[in-house]
């Protein structure tokens, strides 16, 4: 109401104002344009440069709110759009995990460019173009990917890793995981892709170290890590052995230098790892070094005792047939009802020609436990001292234990 009262009092002023000054002869306004003469009163001219003014000023407010009104237009049509990209990407993603692959591509590639996530939208995308093995495609939309988000190079990286991977491209998915190391050394997830890596490629050097840092970033559990350790070193075990023999066909006084040396290279607590001792003392006498491996053998069981060692003990031939079962009858005051030490001394007795002492810890071992070991030891020994009754006896034994025959009876001879 205030407001309406002074801009009635302006008009009012303003209005005295013009009809005292139009009682004044103030002369006239001459204006020249070219050929063109304009002459008028003065007040006349004043009113049109005001009307003219006033036509400028709505010209321009004119403008103005046209540009506003296209701006609005704009934000419209762009929130228009980044509504329907959202509805496409859901619909998308929802295709991807109902295994629709060509409709989740379609929409997740469509929608890519307006998302508020272009590289959510173009990763999901490969991972559909790869389920339609269109593996040109894939490397396309990792592409668009990467470009579409700056600092995506290491999710972009792994994504492509892991397709590569399953798509049993071995080679690619270890070159990507080497430059992607080269970025990130630590990554624990590159680690891991890269363990899965060398373990289907079967590269057992490159592994054994990467070992190390895959303990020192708890990349897996100690269980899981120290099983991969035992698999790694067993295998470069037999591949050391392996070379061992090939130069043993070009020289046969070739030494067992390759073989020696991988054992000297592994971690302490394998070199204590019944396993792995077990792997190394069998590669040592299949390679002809009985006697080392006897050595090896006496030395770990004097302070770790291992059935499955001594089984092997009862199997080698060390220098001093004599001294090896002396030193295990040593064992059995230790150990009397140890089944499996008993099996190894009727073996060394058989080694030092003892054969009735062989037949009594065969036959006290059977009666500790029957194992198809000890059956075949004393069928083996009773044919060849004559009891082949005896011998053929406790062979049907073995072969009834083996497979796993019921009790069912049987007719008299």
């Amino acid at each position: 109401m205030i407001r309406l009262l002074l801009i009635v009092l302006f008009a009012l002023l303003i209005g005295t104002a013009l009809s005292l000054g139009l009682q004044y002869d103030l002369g006239y306004i001459r204006i020249s344009l070219g050929n063109y003469l304009v002459e008028t009163n003065f007040w006349v001219g004043l009113a049109l440069i005001i009307v003219v003014v006033a036509l400028i000023v709505l010209a321009i407010n004119m403008f103005r709110r046209m540009r506003e009104g296209t701006g609005l237009v704009a934000n419209w049509l762009s929130r228009s759009k980044a509504r329907r990209a959202r509805r496409r990407t859901t619909k998308g993603l929802l295709a991807l995990a109902e295994g629709n692959w060509p409709r989740a591509r379609k929409m997740l590639t469509s929608a890519a460019g307006h998302a508020d996530t272009p590289l959510i939208n173009y990763l999901a995308a490969a991972q559909a173009a790869f389920e339609c093995s269109d593996h040109e495609a894939v490397d396309e939309l990792l592409r668009k990917a990467y470009e579409s988000t700056p600092g995506s190079d290491m999710a972009v990286g792994i994504t492509q890793a892991q397709l590569q991977l399953s798509g049993n491209r071995l080679e690619q998915a270890l070159a990507t995981l080497v430059r992607l190391r080269k970025q990130s050394p630590h990554h624990p997830f590159v680690l891991k892709l890269l363990k899965n890596t060398y373990l289907r490629l079967e590269d057992w050097r490159e592994l054994s170290k990467l070992l190390p840092e895959l303990r020192k970033r708890s990349v897996m559990p100690e269980s899981e890590l120290s099983e991969l350790e035992r698999l790694v070193w067993h295998n470069l075990l037999e591949k050391a052995a392996e070379d061992c023999r090939r130069q043993q066909k070009d020289d046969t006084n070739a030494s067992l230098e390759p073989l020696t040396r991988l054992w000297d290279e592994l971690p302490s607590f394998l070199r204590k790892d019944e396993k792995t001792i077990g792997d190394y003392a069998r590669q040592l006498a299949s390679l002809g070094d009985e006697a080392q491996t006897e050595t090896l053998l006496r030395k770990v069981l004097q302070s770790h005792w291992s059935d499955e060692l001594v089984n092997l003990y009862g199997r080698i031939e060390g220098r001093k047939p004599d001294e090896q079962l002396l030193t295990a009858e040593q064992w059995l005051k230790d150990r009397p009802n140890n089944a499996e030490l008993l099996l190894a001394l009727g073996r060394l007795s058989l080694r030092n020609e003892l054969w009735g002492k062989a037949r009594e810890y065969f036959e006290t071992s059977l009666k500790l436990r029957r194992s198809r070991e000890a059956l075949a030891e004393l069928s083996r020994l009773s044919a060849h001292m004559g009891e082949e009754e005896l011998s053929i006896k406790l062979m049907m034994q073995g072969l009834a234990t083996d497979n796993g025959l019921p009790k069912l009876p049987m007719p008299r001879a």
